[in-house]
C-alpha cells in the first residue's frame, strides 16, 4: 500500500475566500483598498509570511510593517473557516484510499494551528496519520524537508504527493516523488508547464489514478 501525502489549500479545500476576508480586514484596519480574489489566489502557496509580503507589496507598504501585519493576519487566520469549502469528491476519495489500505498525510505551507482547525472543522482529521504545517520545521515547501518528514512518519510503501500549485510541483521534483496535479486549485502556470505524473480535475478520479500509478509503475522517483 502507498504513502500518499496531500497539500491542503487549493488541493483539498478552497480556502481562498477566508484568506481573502482576513487579508481585507487587515488592510481595512490600515485604511487601504482590498485585494481582489484573483490577487489572493495568486499570493497563496508560499506560506503566510510570504502572503503578507505580497499583500504589502500590492499596497506599497514598507518592510518595516511586516511583523506587525503578520501578527494581525495570524490573529484572525486561526479561526477563519466560515467561507472555506472542501472540494467536491474529496471525502469520498479519501475514504476510498483509506479503505484500500493506503496511509495518508498532509504537508502544507499553511501554519499548523489553522491547518488543524480547518481539518477538525470539516471532520477530515481522522483521515490523516500525520500533519505537517508551514511552521512545523524551520523550512517550508518548496524545500523538500517537510514532505520527506511527512512520508517518514507514515508506514513504508510507495510514495505519491498530491497538490495543486507550482510550489507543490517544485517540492515533488526536489523530493524525487511522483506528483499528482489537481488542476482546479491555485496554480499560476499552465498544466503543461508543471512537472507531474498525472493531472486530474475531479477527485472522483483519484482512487483510480492511484491504482494505475501503483500497478507496475515505479513510484519511488519523480
Amino acid at each position: 500500500m502507498a504513502r500518499i501525502v496531500f497539500d491542503l489549500d487549493g488541493t483539498l479545500i478552497d480556502s481562498a475566500p477566508d484568506i481573502h476576508g482576513v487579508a481585507n480586514t487587515v488592510l481595512a484596519d490600515e485604511g487601504l483598498a482590498p485585494l481582489t480574489m484573483t490577487q489572493t489566489q495568486d499570493f497563496i502557496g508560499d506560506g503566510t509570511a510570504v502572503f503578507v509580503q505580497r499583500m504589502r507589496a500590492a499596497r506599497d507598504m514598507p518592510d518595516s510593517d511586516q511583523d506587525r501585519l503578520l501578527a494581525a493576519f495570524m490573529a484572525r487566520y486561526d479561526g477563519a473557516v466560515a467561507l472555506t469549502q472542501v472540494y467536491p469528491g474529496v471525502v469520498a476519495a479519501l475514504t476510498a484510499l483509506r479503505d484500500a489500505g493506503h496511509s495518508l498525510g498532509i504537508c502544507t505551507n499553511k501554519p499548523l494551528a489553522p491547518t488543524r482547525r480547518v481539518l477538525d472543522h470539516f471532520d477530515l482529521t481522522p483521515f490523516f496519520a500525520t500533519v505537517w504545517g508551514g511552521d512545523s520545521l524551520p523550512v517550508h515547501k518548496p524545500d523538500p524537508s517537510p514532505l520527506h518528514a511527512a512520508f517518514t512518519a507514515l508506514p513504508d510503501g510507495p510514495r505519491l504527493y498530491v497538490g495543486d500549485s507550482d510550489v507543490d510541483a517544485e517540492t515533488a521534483v526536489r523530493a524525487q516523488v511522483p506528483f499528482l496535479l489537481f488542476t482546479e486549485g491555485y496554480r499560476k502556470s499552465t498544466i503543461d508547464a508543471l512537472p507531474h505524473r498525472t493531472a486530474f480535475s475531479s477527485f472522483d478520479a483519484l482512487p483510480g489514478i492511484v491504482a494505475d500509478c501503483l500497478s507496475g509503475t515505479d513510484t519511488t522517483g519523480a
